[in-house]
C-alpha cells in the first residue's frame, strides 16, 4: 500500500490489520448474504479501503449485492486497477456497467479482463452476452465459440441465456450457433 508508506511503521502496520480484520469480516457478512453489514464494516475503515485491491473488491460486490450498481463501479474500477489479472473482479465490474445501463462498457471491461487474463472461459461467455445484447453477431459467436472450446460445460449455458435472446431469430446466428452447439 502506498498510501501507507509515509505513516510511521507501527501505524502503518496498525492500518493494515484494521484493513485486512475488515476485509475478512466483509467476506463472513456477504457469505451470509448480509450485504449492509459488509458494506457498512468497510466503509468504517474508509480511504485504507481504496489502496487495497481485495477491499475495493469487497465494497464492490457489497454495493452490487445491494443493487447499487453504478456506485459499485468505482471500487471495482479501482479493484482492477491494482490488480488486473482477478477475473473476478473484471466479472462483477461487466455485471454492473450492464444493469447500470452501459453495455458498451462492461464489453469494453471485459475485452481489457482477456488482455490479462486470455483463457477465462467465463469472461468469454459474458462478452458473448454483451455482444448479443449490442447486436454484433459475428462478436458474439467467436466470444462463444472460445468460451465453449475453454470449459465446454459452456455450451450447455446457451439455451437459457436470456441475454442471447436479440440474436435468437437472425438466421446467421442461428447456423452459425448450430454449427458450435
Amino acid at each position: 500500500m502506498a498510501s501507507l508508506a509515509v505513516i510511521p511503521p507501527t501505524l502503518a502496520q496498525r492500518c493494515r490489520t484494521l484493513l485486512r480484520c475488515a476485509s475478512r469480516e466483509a467476506e463472513g457478512y456477504l457469505e451470509l448474504g448480509m450485504h449492509a453489514q459488509a458494506l457498512h464494516t468497510l466503509q468504517r475503515r474508509g480511504q485504507l479501503v481504496h489502496g487495497d485491491a481485495r477491499a475495493c473488491f469487497l465494497l464492490g460486490e457489497s454495493l452490487r449485492e445491494l443493487h447499487r450498481y453504478s456506485e459499485a463501479l468505482y471500487p471495482l474500477r479501482r479493484s482492477a486497477e491494482l490488480r488486473p489479472a482477478d477475473s473476478d473482479t473484471w466479472l462483477a465490474l461487466g455485471w454492473c456497467y450492464k444493469r447500470s445501463g452501459h453495455v458498451d462498457q462492461a464489453a469494453q471491461a471485459l475485452e481489457q479482463a482477456l488482455v490479462v487474463t486470455p483463457d477465462e472461459a467465463i469472461l468469454h461467455f459474458n462478452l458473448a452476452c454483451y455482444y448479443s445484447l449490442l447486436r454484433r453477431p459475428l462478436a458474439a459467436l467467436r466470444s462463444l465459440k472460445r468460451a465453449i472450446a475453454l470449459d465446454p460445460v459452456m455450451k450447455s449455458l446457451v439455451e437459457d441465456e436470456s441475454d442471447f435472446e436479440p440474436l435468437r431469430r437472425d438466421p446467421a446466428f442461428e447456423l452459425l450457433l448450430r454449427s458450435i452447439l
